[in-house]
């Protein structure tokens, strides 16, 4: 029995990203990073599930992640918005249950 390598690794270009990546080398940083891209691009998920929403989620932190400047000062701005949104519907809902339950 042979060791694997894992498949999730980037291994050279793959059938779809044939025609983009012709004549560039696969152990490039730069080629892996943008077969990575094309691979999120053409990602077709079904996007109204649960899991779809939670995968998008996670593409958001990881592309905040990535950006700097004031594409991350944006990411965070945005970030914090919607905590304040769910922070203040809680607070709301909170007070309506006590008030109802102690009057």
């Amino acid at each position: 029995m042979t060791a694997r390598e894992p498949e999730d690794r980037f291994t050279g270009p793959q059938p779809p990203f044939d025609d983009e990546l012709i004549g560039l080398d696969p152990d490039d940083p730069e080629t892996q990073a943008f077969a990575e891209h094309l691979a999120r691009m053409r990602n077709d998920r079904p996007r109204f599930t649960v899991e779809g929403e939670l995968a998008q989620v996670g593409e958001f932190a990881n592309s905040a992640n990535r950006a700097n400047g004031h594409r991350r000062l944006m990411a965070v701005i945005v970030v914090a918005l919607i905590l304040a949104v769910v922070l203040a519907a809680a607070w709301g809902t909170l007070t309506t249950v006590f008030s109802t339950f102690l009057n």
